[in-house]
């Protein structure tokens, strides 16, 4: 098929569970803002499952986004990675190169970056730590992240610290100094910090929010938070750190920023030659299609 003959044009999301993905109208707001004709789905496909799925995709496939539990198996899927993607280990998107073969990219990193950056967090000073509460991709997209944001360290906060240890030697070589610490010490040191991105399932971070309660950080002392779950919002983390003053920003702005860069891979060959596409406006319409404030 052509460059820009939009017909038949295909990309969906993988999971397990996927009927809550809200990646398909985010995408879908994208795809009608560019004028294109995507089919985007979700598709539930488990782990044990993802081979043969990936054997059986027929037609003119733009890409995937594609989300837990599959961002690890799936590099086993793909025939080649970006250099950050076979860095950190993780994917969450899969593009279709002109001549059929896949490429694996981690558009985590971004989505983390500009979500920091829409609550408050200033890229103009660099130096000083990020806090990452749990473990798993997007704490390693989270350790990415630190490193353009251009901090210096991270502070990786776990139930089981020799569980990080991969993590803390994923820093280390990015150029930032980890450090492994117990989840239930985050509180006392959360104004230390330069942003914070949570990682935690929903409601796994609840014990910690009710010790950050009664942590005095005082007020204007809270960096920006991240917090990557966003079923149900507030989670009692964004509450009690509102409530501190800090400015939070819930996985929904990651999802937002991460799938932007989504489209611009999916969209390069699709789009007619020569085209330079309204980016702005494509983020308003997906930030509408997530019901977040306008950009």
């Amino acid at each position: 098929m052509a460059s820009g003959d939009a017909t038949n044009w295909t990309a969906g999301v993988l999971g397990h569970p996927i009927s809550h993905s809200r990646s398909p109208a985010l995408h879908r707001a994208a795809y009608r803002a560019l004028g294109l004709e995507v089919d985007y789905d979700a598709h539930d496909v488990t782990p044990e499952d993802l081979p043969a799925h990936m054997a059986g995709l027929r037609g003119e496939w733009l890409g995937l986004s594609v989300t837990m539990p599959l961002k690890s198996a799936m590099m086993r899927e793909v025939d080649r990675f970006s250099p950050r993607a076979e860095r950190l280990g993780f994917l969450n998107t899969v593009a279709w190169e002109e001549d059929g073969t896949t490429t694996a990219y981690n558009t985590d990193v971004e989505g983390i970056v500009e979500a920091l950056a829409f609550a408050g967090y200033d890229r103009s000073v660099t130096g000083g730590r990020m806090g990452v509460l749990g473990g798993g991709g997007t704490a390693a997209a989270a350790i990415a992240a630190a490193h353009l944001m251009g901090l210096t360290g991270v502070d990786l906060f776990v139930r089981t610290p020799a569980k990080a240890a991969e993590h803390a030697e994923l820093a280390r070589g990015f150029g930032l100094s980890p450090e492994i610490r117990l989840l239930h010490d985050f509180p006392a040191s959360a104004p230390g910090f330069r942003a914070v991105v949570a990682t935690l399932p929903p409601r796994a971070a609840d014990p910690t929010a009710e010790l950050l309660t009664v942590t005095d950080a005082g007020p204007g002392t809270l960096p920006p938070l991240l917090d990557a779950a966003y079923d149900p919002w507030p989670s009692a983390l964004a509450a009690a750190w509102e409530s501190g003053g800090g400015q939070v920003v819930s996985g929904l702005e990651m999802l937002l920023y991460q799938a932007v860069e989504q489209v611009r891979l999916f969209t390069a060959r699709a789009l007619p030659a020569g085209t330079t596409p309204d980016w702005a406006a494509v983020i308003t319409a997906m930030a509408a299609a997530l019901d977040l404030p306008e950009r």
